[in-house]
């Protein structure tokens, strides 16, 4: 099984939950359009690299396709229609105008120069440009993409449309367009989503701890804001290992760290464990925010928190899944937890739309009031259908786009 057929399991559950005409669930399940480019780049060598690319519109349902682009050597076309398919029902979760889209070149970023590093990012562009565009499809950062990558392809595209476009892509820097609130957002919706779910169990913020499974840019503003939140933090990991201090972190003090030597490992005054430990710690709530299929039917039966937030995309499989639920765990999942991202990326573009910015609390503001309303709407589903929490959250947003096909005349 690929992780695209993987990813359709908890969506079929709730097709069978609700009952869902066949022709509206065939539409849903399938991308409406796959893109590979072919990217020619002169190296600093001389020599010509031919790198390939995707871009995956998966819906376009509910409005324009939404979605980052990554770079990464591990990179392919069921990844791409895997993030793409999750976007749409990300985006239908929280009530956004958008449909799903997703980028990707397979590349190792750290092995380029930053002019080769350009010269890929505005030739991905000029392959892609007949299908994207502020009202078709709107990219926006994800893995090893970053402002710096956005403002490049803003600019290429801007070129090649001879106008300003910057409502064209999201997560752009302040200078040009971009949205203050926006780095720290998908950890924000993290931290959001897992508040809601200890308000569910009666538990407060400052009785509650937390381990953060990856410590990049939605780990460690996850992990910063539960401590705003009163939170303790006693576990945090990245590639290189994970730490822990049973006392809990300064993750301000942490974020410090890593920035001066590129690793939590050797933190003063923690204690060196291995993720499969952090991932089976007992804790209140567990913070995947690293990579893909990282709790399994293998680990799950170990896994001993009371929640667990999804903030990466897609690290429970299915079978962890009904593991979790037997034991009682109640997992907030990654359509519902991480989608504080693309939130404040609509937020981005509805500024650009109307060259009109909003102030950071601004932003904060409206963004908590979308995630808490899409949680209870979620939560509330769980309960009318005796589901988990991830087949509702599709329940939901197969509400939405059905309502959408039917009133457009698709079904």
């Amino acid at each position: 099984m690929n992780i695209f057929e993987m990813a359709q399991i908890p969506l079929n559950k709730a097709i069978e939950t609700m009952k869902l005409d066949a022709g509206a669930a065939q539409i849903i399940a399938n991308p409406e359009r796959t893109l590979e480019v072919a990217i020619p780049v002169k190296m600093d060598d001389g020599t010509t690299k031919v790198f390939t690319g995707y871009r995956s519109q998966h819906s376009t349902i509910l409005g324009p396709a939404k979605g980052g682009v990554r770079y990464h050597q591990n990179v392919n076309m069921d990844e791409v229609k895997t993030l793409a398919f999750w976007m749409t029902c990300k985006c239908a979760v929280a009530g956004l105008p958008y449909g799903g889209g997703k980028g990707g070149i397979i590349v190792d970023p750290s092995k380029l120069s930053k002019r080769e590093l350009e010269a890929l990012t505005r030739g991905f562009i000029d392959k892609i440009a007949p299908i994207i565009g502020e009202k078709r499809d709107i990219p926006a950062p994800d893995m090893n993409t970053n402002a710096q990558i956005m403002g490049w392809m803003m600019d290429e595209y801007s070129k090649l449309t001879g106008q300003y476009e910057p409502g064209f892509i999201t997560g752009k820097a302040i200078a040009v367009g971009g949205s203050l609130g926006r780095t720290a957002a998908t950890g924000r919706g993290v931290v959001v989503a897992a508040l809601e779910a200890l308000k569910l169990k009666g538990i407060a913020p400052a009785d509650a701890t937390a381990a953060v499974q990856g410590f990049g840019n939605v780990g460690s503003w996850t992990a910063k804001l539960f401590c705003d939140a009163g939170v303790k933090v006693v576990a945090l990991s990245d590639v290189f290992g994970a730490i822990y201090n049973a006392d809990g972190f300064d993750c301000y003090a942490v974020d410090e760290y890593v920035k001066k030597t590129g690793s939590v490992v050797g933190y003063p005054g923690s204690h060196p464990i291995t993720n499969a430990e952090l991932l089976a710690m007992k804790v209140t709530v567990l913070a995947p925010c690293a990579m893909e299929l990282q709790i399994t039917a293998d680990n799950a039966d170990a896994v001993q928190a009371e929640i667990i937030c999804e903030g990466a995309n897609g690290p429970t499989t299915p079978d962890a899944d009904a593991i979790l639920d037997a034991k009682g765990i109640m997992v907030v999942p990654d359509i519902l937890a991480n989608g504080g991202g693309v939130t404040v990326s609509y937020f981005e573009w509805v500024q650009n739309l109307y060259r009109y910015f909003w102030t950071e609390e601004e932003v904060i503001e409206k963004q908590t009031a979308m995630m808490i309303k899409a949680f209870k709407e979620v939560h509330a589903k769980a309960e009318q259908y005796g589901v988990d929490m991830r087949v509702a959250a599709y329940i939901v947003a197969l509400n939405s786009l059905v309502e959408a096909m039917k009133i457009r005349g698709m079904c």
